[in-house]
């Protein structure tokens, strides 16, 4: 973690006049050497004890985060035959998977690295469903004025969704519900 102290708190006398300080604390986005070594055998081990016969292929890129700043991610391509039980129903052992990892380099490794993992293609495809998807929906919501909920998704699902009509001027999108229920609707901009 870098830290900033931004403004200097004050003591004050007997409470009076005191200030609180103010600090901007920012995570390093700088891998550690050997980090996609360490997540692949993380993920080659796990895939072994669930007697999953698959290979992976690692890489380190940079990746550009929404606050402007870049970061790098270790992202692990895993490919083989029958590989649908590690995508599971929506891509959800996937992403399980993908957290587990995350949580056992972090241990070992004592910093905090984005990890991806791809099985055969899944989330490039998936990701490219998603924007037809929006698009698809947006027209929709257009030709007959009324909103439309589509069916409830992960967070970065909806994130796709959402990024995919942000430059629509006809429709905007909200994600609404709790939990696992969250849904995005689209609806008819006001004019």
């Amino acid at each position: 973690m870098e830290v900033t102290v931004v403004k200097e708190g004050k003591h004050g006398i007997l409470g009076l006049g005191a200030e609180e300080a103010t600090v901007r604390v920012q995570p390093l986005t700088k891998v550690p050497d050997n980090m996609d070594e360490t997540a692949k055998g993380v993920l080659e081990t796990l895939l072994a004890r669930m007697g999953i016969d698959a290979s992976v292929e690692a890489e380190t890129k940079a990746a550009v985060e929404g606050g402007g700043g870049a970061s790098e991610v270790v992202t692990l391509d895993v490919s083989g035959d029958d590989l649908g039980i590690l995508i599971g129903r929506r891509g959800q052992t996937l992403f399980s998977l993908q957290y587990v990892v995350r949580l056992i380099v972090a241990h070992e490794t004592k910093a905090r690295v984005p990890v991806v993992i791809d099985v055969e293609g899944y989330k490039k495809r998936r990701y490219e469903a998603l924007q037809a998807l929006a698009h698809r929906m947006a027209e929709q919501v257009k030709a007959r004025g009324r909103p439309f909920t589509l069916e409830p998704m992960m967070a970065y699902e909806r994130r796709i969704i959402h990024l995919a009509l942000a430059d629509d001027p006809d429709v905007t999108t909200e994600s609404v519900g709790e939990s696992q229920a969250r849904k995005v609707v689209i609806t008819p901009r006001e004019k």
